[in-house]
C-alpha cells in the first residue's frame, strides 16, 4: 500500500512509523525543508517539499499510484481544503484530521466522509477511564454458541446496510471507516475498505468463511 501525509506532526510521524514497519510506502509532504532533512534521518520514506494544500505539490504526488492521502496539518480549514483537492485529483481517498467538531456537519455535508477526530477520540478514551470503565476480552462477553466475524467490505459489499445478504442468526455489530467507529443505526451505507464487525452464531462460521476467506480475524 501506498500512503501519502500532509504535514509531518507527531500523528503523522507515529502513523507512519507503523505503516513502514509493515512493509508500506510512505509518502510526507511537508513545506518546511529544516523539516524533511530531520525526518529523512529518521524515516524510510519518501518526501515531497511543498504546500500540501496546493494541486500542483499533490500531482507530485503520483495521486494514480496512491491508495490513502492523509490531511494532518493543525488547521482543520487547511485539512478539508487539502482533502478536497486531493479528491479532485483522483485521489483514491482521503482523510482530514479535525480537531474542532464544528467542522464535522461540514465535511460530512462535503461527503468527506473518512475524517478523523483524534482529539474526541482521545478525550472520549480519557473520560471512560475516569469513570473507572475498562476494555473487556471478547471472550468474557461473547458466550453460548456466540462468535465474533469480521471482514473488509470489498466492491461487492457497498452499497445500503440493509441489502448486505448475511446468513441467518447473524448481525452487523459496527463497523470501522477509516479507524473511527460507527454503528448500524447511524451508517446507512457501506464502503468498500469499512471493517464489518458481525456477531453470528458458531454454526454460520463456516458459510461466512467460505464466502469470505480467511481475511477475517476472529
Amino acid at each position: 500500500m501506498r500512503t501519502a501525509f500532509i504535514g509531518s506532526n507527531s500523528l503523522t510521524v507515529t502513523t507512519a512509523e507503523l505503516l513502514l514497519a509493515d512493509g508500506h510506502e510512505v509518502i510526507i509532504v511537508e513545506r518546511d525543508r529544516n523539516r524533511i532533512d530531520e525526518l529523512s534521518e529518521r524515516l524510510d520514506a519518501g518526501f515531497v517539499h511543498g504546500d500540501g494544500t496546493s494541486p500542483t505539490v499533490l500531482r507530485d504526488v503520483e495521486p494514480e499510484n496512491t491508495d490513502v492521502l492523509f490531511c494532518l496539518l493543525e488547521s482543520d480549514q487547511s485539512n478539508i481544503l487539502a482533502a478536497l483537492i486531493g479528491r479532485s485529483l483522483g485521489f483514491e481517498r482521503v482523510v482530514p484530521r479535525i480537531n474542532d467538531r464544528q467542522f464535522q456537519h461540514i465535511t460530512d455535508e462535503l461527503g468527506l466522509d473518512d475524517t478523523v477526530l483524534p482529539n474526541q477520540a482521545v478525550a472520549s478514551h480519557l473520560r471512560d477511564l475516569l469513570g473507572g470503565e475498562k476494555s473487556l476480552e471478547l471472550s468474557s462477553v461473547i458466550r453460548d454458541d456466540a462468535a465474533v466475524f469480521s471482514v473488509v467490505a470489498g466492491e461487492d459489499e457497498a452499497g445500503p446496510l440493509e441489502e448486505l445478504d448475511l446468513p441467518e442468526r447473524t448481525r452487523i455489530v459496527c463497523l470501522y471507516r477509516s479507524e473511527r467507529f460507527r454503528l448500524p443505526e447511524n451508517t446507512r451505507r457501506i464502503k468498500a475498505d469499512d471493517e464489518i464487525i458481525l456477531i453470528c452464531a458458531r454454526e454460520q462460521l463456516d458459510e461466512l468463511h467460505r464466502r469470505w476467506g480467511d481475511t477475517p480475524d476472529n
